[in-house]
């Protein structure tokens, strides 16, 4: 951006302005371009078990802008180009098409014909279609599109005026006019389906920062008119992993293995064994380590046979919590460094305790606080008007349009950010005795069956894995309910937090272990370190109050009984018992969408036990009998 008040912070750059999307700034709008225009100056970021889930090489940020220098943005950072192209002037009505000529620097764009300059305003509809594109409405032909063909063909001046109309309300009122032949068409009916194709206007195969004569692709999908702000104009796809160091039983080196180690080709050299460039890499680390290439074969054949014993880094199917919930859940197995070091904790329950938390501390195995913690997030496209179901080519869904629109893309965008966090896991014997518990299990089949019938079910699998289990349920809810709760007790506000739920069902015949835990941090772009609020939280005897009271809250909603008696809630029926006023959260919390919660696996009711059933129970009975009765 060229503009001092144009900015975006690095953050926004994968959510929710990453290439692709769309951002209004002081009246303007704008679009980010592809990567193609920062690929020299970003900045690396490691992730190698997140990079080979994804094929790819590596990741990069967007540089920063030092201060005082928005004068390189556009040499510099990432480009966003001026999108709608299509401005008018509020005062005038007078409509103009933009083009980069025109731009001024620090200057928006203004009207040429009011005396008082007044601020050109995007239009406010765009056209996108299935495969991704996106592009102004040729607002001339929408306006001859009720004329007589040979009034169109005679009308060369392009000039149009956008009218708003007094006597009517909605889009009868908006109105699109020639100025040369006064023919002209109002906006109703605008969003009507094929209505584009219905007056001969095509998709120009193109996105907005692409050239329409070098750049263009033959579409056969048909453009739909939508809304610019609209919700289906861009559908992110983004990953995450957390950086997990490797295992504590790898001993300390000397100096120069170190060396070789701490190597900025080492992930590579490592990662390419076998192949032709491994001996490219083994010559520059030894030169410039200034040891032999035996020494650096050696240093790698040792570290290989440390680490074996660790979980796969990407299981089979991409499957990155493998190695986390071993992290979290075996803390003593992973060396503190300067990225991650938990350390396990207690809930502090002794037999004075009351019951409902002596019953609490039975259904918890562990609780483990992350002092650090950093987190990789990365984009990998973006579909629009339908959300992709997963696959990278057209199906069911969107299609999925790469960060590099020219060509493979060899590396995507993201940050690394830093942050906090509390790991609890669940006693596995307790939740699998009450998975198998036949009320629970037809609960839940009946949501996997809405799962199975939404658009959304490829990329949900990928979370839930081949199997919804009624555990993953339950503890996803946990999660929502943790955040809700600590954003009163912690000190963080909720938008703020994030979860990892970790409860996916492995194909079946697999030897993974079972997993039943959920992980609730904080992480911060810009700063490594945050305030210490989570790991306060975590620690005896505020977690357990914590726990207590988010399980009290979770009885109730104020839209009740109509919340509690729902039998599918939001888009796809994908909820029950999970509301806006009990449940769900801002969309940068959940890593699903705020979908597949229900607080009655949490809490039960009078048909279906939920899992903390008994501690409810426990908690109501110490109520009633602290009240003193006359």
């Amino acid at each position: 951006m060229k503009d001092v008040r144009r900015k975006v912070r690095r953050s926004q750059t994968i959510v929710p302005f990453g290439v692709g999307g769309i951002i209004d700034l002081r009246g303007e709008s704008f679009v980010a371009a592809d990567i193609r225009s920062w690929a020299v100056n970003g900045e690396r970021v490691e992730s190698p078990r997140l990079a080979a889930k994804l094929g790819v090489q590596g990741f990069r940020s967007a540089p920063v802008i030092p201060s005082g220098k928005a004068a390189y943005a556009a040499r510099i950072g990432p480009v966003y180009v001026r999108f709608p192209k299509w401005l008018f002037c509020p005062q005038c009505r007078e409509m103009k098409r933009w083009h980069s000529d025109l731009e001024v620097r620090d200057k928006q764009p203004t009207c040429g014909h009011c005396a008082g300059k007044s601020q050109l305003a995007p239009m406010r509809f765009i056209q996108v279609c299935r495969a991704g594109h996106m592009a102004d409405i040729d607002w001339h032909r929408w306006a001859h599109s009720k004329s007589e063909g040979h009034a169109q063909r005679q009308c060369q001046l392009r000039r149009l005026r956008f009218v708003a109309s007094p006597e009517s309300s909605g889009l009868d009122a908006l109105r699109v006019i020639c100025v040369a032949c006064r023919a002209g068409r109002d906006l109703a009916g605008i969003s009507q389906k094929n209505i584009l194709k219905q007056i001969g206007l095509p998709c120009p195969g193109t996105h907005p920062w692409q050239s329409e004569t070098d750049e263009a692709d033959t579409c056969e999908e048909t453009p739909q008119a939508v809304q610019r702000g609209a919700s289906n104009v861009y559908f992110p796809i983004t990953h995450s992993a957390i950086d997990i160091p490797e295992p504590a039983g790898l001993p300390e080196e000397d100096e120069l293995t170190q060396k070789v180690v701490n190597h900025t080709l080492w992930p590579d050299f490592n990662s390419a064994n076998g192949s032709p460039i491994s001996d490219a890499f083994r010559t520059v680390i030894a030169n410039q380590c200034e040891v032999t290439e035996e020494f650096v074969e050696a240093v790698r054949r040792r570290y290989t046979e440390e680490v074996s014993w660790m979980p796969s880094r990407v299981d089979s199917d991409g499957d990155l919590s493998i190695a986390e919930w071993a992290a979290f859940s075996v803390p003593e197995s992973v060396a503190d460094s300067k990225t991650f070091s938990v350390r396990r904790t207690h809930l502090g329950i002794s037999h004075d305790n009351p019951k409902s938390m002596q019953e609490l501390d039975s259904g918890i195995s562990a609780v483990v606080v992350a002092d650090r913690v950093r987190e990789v997030r990365a984009l990998e496209g973006f579909s629009r008007y339908e959300p992709s179901s997963g696959d990278r080519e057209e199906g069911e869904g969107g299609h999925v349009v790469s960060v590099n629109t020219n060509a493979r893309a060899q590396w995507l965008p993201a940050i690394e950010t830093y942050g906090e966090g509390i790991f609890i896991a669940v006693e596995e014997e307790r939740v699998s005795t009450w998975e198998k518990l036949p009320a629970v299990r037809d609960w839940t089949r009946r949501i996997e069956r809405n799962l199975d019938a939404s658009f959304k079910a490829d990329r949900l699998r990928s979370k839930t894995g081949p199997e919804l289990l009624p555990r993953f349920v339950m503890l996803h809810t946990l999660a929502h309910q943790f955040i809700r709760q600590l954003s009163y007790d912690s000190g963080y506000n909720a938008a703020s937090l994030r979860e990892r739920v970790y409860a996916r069902s492995h194909a079946p015949g697999s030897e993974l272990p079972a997993q039943a835990g959920v992980f609730i941090y904080t992480a911060a772009g810009d700063t490594e370190g945050t305030l210490g609020g989570l790991v306060r939280q975590g620690q005896p005897p505020n977690l357990v109050e914590t726990l207590i009271r988010l399980l009290e809250s979770a009885q109730w909603c104020s839209q009740d009984p109509l919340c509690a008696d729902s039998t599918g809630r939001s888009l796809a029926n994908l909820n029950r018992a999970a509301c806006h006023a009990c449940t769900l959260l801002p969309e940068t919390c959940c890593e699903i969408d705020n979908s597949l919660l229900d607080r009655t696996l949490l809490i039960g009711d009078g048909k279906v036990p939920g899992f903390f059933r008994r501690v409810i129970q426990a908690a109501l009975e110490e109520s009633a009998e602290a009240v003193d009765l006359p």
